[in-house]
């Protein structure tokens, strides 16, 4: 290109460059890269997370004969958790509360001899609780050689009456597995365990010889998951059970109790009913109809009394207000008391664990 040429050239390549400079200086500048955020320090080795959850507690509260005190209101109650009084933050008395009910039967050959009053004990339970209504489901579980699911969790009785009708029992008994299935395999109903409620209803003597896991095993993991237990004892009248101390606890620790419709049925009867057998054991003569009333009035009394305590329970529900102090502590007690009425029998769980894994 000739020098004379070569001049215009460049100054319009150069005016070029000056148009573009122009265009890009009235666009809108690209935003800034976010600021890199500050590395994270390490909490101290010291410090301890708490995972902090409503505790709900159900509470009974009877007159010294046993009779159901129904008139209480929230500020009649007082809730200590490791001594520290708490804010109650939820309270009801309604009957007919919504609740899911496990029932357990001891398959073993020690509920044999009773097995048909029981079955239809069982049956009579099932009827009263799980009514049919969508506010209160139920589900079965054998406690033989092995622990079993029968039936899942439903809001309709009839399967698990039509399985409690075929039930046989005979073998071991595997109770502390059959509570431990019931705390983590079945299906859960929504708002568990708030509204509805967890409840356990054992049907046995509470021995157990077939189990993997211990006493303390599924005591904790009822206690983790809210569960509360009830027993209804297959402990004849006259003889004792070596299983009868896990039954009480199991029940005492998570706020339920334990009925012994086979226990003093004779206690106020004259005549041969009131007198042992010719063997010395206590075992009172059966296939009379005096016999089998009083049976069935036992069982009645048994199932109205664990029926209206399981549905009429004042509840209460509380945050922890957790100290600093002392929260390594993984079980924490707690006390319901009713300062107004200081000779009432209160029954409530004895405390919770605040993280459930």
């Amino acid at each position: 290109m000739a020098e004379g040429n070569l001049i215009p050239a460049v100054l319009r390549i150069l005016g070029g460059f000056c148009v573009m400079a122009a265009a890009l200086a009235q666009q809108p500048a690209p935003p800034a890269p976010p600021a890199a955020e500050p590395a994270r320090q390490e909490e101290p080795q010291t410090r301890i997370k708490v995972q902090v959850n409503e505790v709900i507690v159900p509470v009974t509260v009877t007159d010294s004969k046993g009779r159901f005190v129904e008139d209480l209101d929230v500020n009649d109650f007082r809730i200590l958790d490791e001594g520290r009084e708490q804010k109650i933050r939820f309270f009801t008395r309604e009957r007919g509360q919504p609740v899911v009910v496990g029932f357990i039967l001891d398959m073993s050959n020690n509920t044999r001899l009773h097995w048909k009053t029981y079955q239809e004990a069982a049956i009579e339970m099932v009827s009263h609780l799980v009514p049919g209504d969508d506010k209160f489901s139920g589900y079965l579980i054998s406690a033989g050689n092995t622990a079993d699911l029968l039936v899942n969790t439903t809001h309709d009785p009839e399967p698990i009456l039509e399985r409690i009708r075929k039930m046989k029992p005979g073998g071991g008994a595997s109770l502390f597995d059959a509570i431990w299935k019931a705390c983590t395999t079945r299906q859960l109903i929504k708002g568990e365990p708030y509204e509805p409620r967890r409840i356990l209803i054992i049907i046995g003597d509470g021995h157990d010889t077939a189990s993997e896991k211990s006493l303390e095993q599924v005591l904790e993991v009822a206690q983790r998951n809210l569960v509360t237990i009830h027993g209804l004892s297959t402990q004849a009248f006259g003889f004792a059970s070596d299983g009868n101390a896990n039954l009480v606890r199991l029940c005492e620790e998570t706020g339920g109790r334990v009925t012994y419709p086979l226990e003093k049925l004779y206690s106020n009867v004259s005549g041969y009913l009131s007198t042992p057998s010719d063997e010395g054991n206590y075992a009172y003569k059966v296939g009379t109809g005096g016999y089998a009333s009083e049976v069935a009035q036992g069982i009645f009394r048994s199932i109205a009394a664990l029926a209206g305590e399981v549905t009429t329970q004042y509840i209460l529900r509380y945050v922890p207000e957790t100290p600093s102090e002392g929260l390594e502590k993984q079980y924490r007690n707690i006390r319901v008391e009713v300062p107004a009425l200081p000779d009432v029998k209160i029954r409530a769980r004895k405390g919770y664990y605040p993280t459930n894994p």
